[in-house]
């Protein structure tokens, strides 16, 4: 009989519900888990919710590029009832944390859209400009000017200039694409990526790198779970991204919960709700990646 599980480690699994007891605090992504950026997904923030009711707290762990108070009025919104979490970080506070405790400069290049990202800047001690031409010391990335129509290859020619003089990037949302309805948009990880393969530096604030991870651990020593500093044992962490989710989880030595109906839905076969377990465990052989579980849609059944 032929090995179908998605990997030798990863166990597929029909409901959060199956696993709970072996956790006491849930780190969990935001889009593409609990929102497709239009719409909340139901199931999941009753899973969410229930998880709270029986085992403990549940983080949001966000790569949206703005602080974490404005994350509520966003998420209610669009529908996510406020008691599926307890606390939210983002790679937003990811950016402050690191523009804050860094050297690189006081003047600042925006890239990205203006629409809620104003807030990133909030407060912090440095000088915005949204004209590439004008001096600056750094760049933060939020993502493209008009994520509806660009990519990052639209700005292949504004990052030679930038590269030419030297200007490091800090990427406010390390991930590459984002639900929005049934369309995948451009986030600003795609930017980034684009400008380190040109020969710039980027920086990263949020998953799959260790700045958010560091706000997400202080904020569960703050809620009394996990005290000791990098003891990820009893907590489980949700998400739906490949590239950023599940790496980072790994990077931390964290268990995780892949939700395979999320943006990457089309690598596992025609039917979200019953992904291909062949499919799901080559594309994870691929990425070196080994969830502790894997779910189509989170649920507490």
């Amino acid at each position: 009989m032929s090995d179908t599980s998605p990997t030798p480690s990863t166990t597929l699994i029909s409901s959060l519900g199956d696993i709970a007891s072996n956790y006491d605090a849930i780190l969990c992504d935001v889009w593409g888990v609990i929102h497709n950026g239009q719409q909340p997904h139901h199931a999941a923030c009753a899973a969410l919710k229930k998880f709270r009711e029986e085992r403990g707290p549940v983080v949001l762990v966000s790569n949206a590029p703005r602080p974490a108070e404005g994350i509520p009025a966003q998420l209610a919104q669009i529908g996510v009832p406020e008691d599926s979490w307890d606390a939210i970080v983002t790679s937003g506070d990811g950016t402050r944390m690191m523009v804050r405790e860094g050297s690189y400069g006081p003047r600042c290049f925006h890239l990205g859209p203006d629409r809620g990202d104003h807030s990133l800047f909030e407060g912090m001690d440095i000088t915005r400009s949204r004209d590439p031409e004008d001096e600056a010391d750094f760049i933060i990335c939020t993502g493209p000017w008009d994520d509806e129509t660009e990519t990052a290859e639209d700005y292949r020619g504004l990052f030679l200039g930038l590269i030419e003089r030297k200007l490091p990037m800090i990427c406010a949302n390390p991930d590459l694409v984002v639900e929005r309805g049934p369309r995948l948009i451009t986030c600003a990880g795609s930017l980034a990526k684009l400008y380190e393969d040109m020969g710039g530096v980027a920086e990263y604030s949020g998953k799959p790198h260790p700045p958010i991870y560091r706000l997400a651990r202080e904020m569960l020593a703050t809620l009394n779970v996990m005290r000791e500093e990098g003891d990820w044992q009893r907590v489980l962490f949700i998400g739906d991204g490949l590239p950023t989710d599940i790496p980072g989880a790994k990077a931390q030595g964290m268990d995780a919960l892949f939700v395979t109906a999320g943006i990457h839905a089309k690598e596992f076969g025609d039917d979200p709700d019953a992904p291909d377990e062949v499919m799901l465990k080559t594309a994870l052989a691929h990425r070196d990646l080994s969830p502790r579980h894997a779910i189509p849609r989170l649920n507490w059944k």
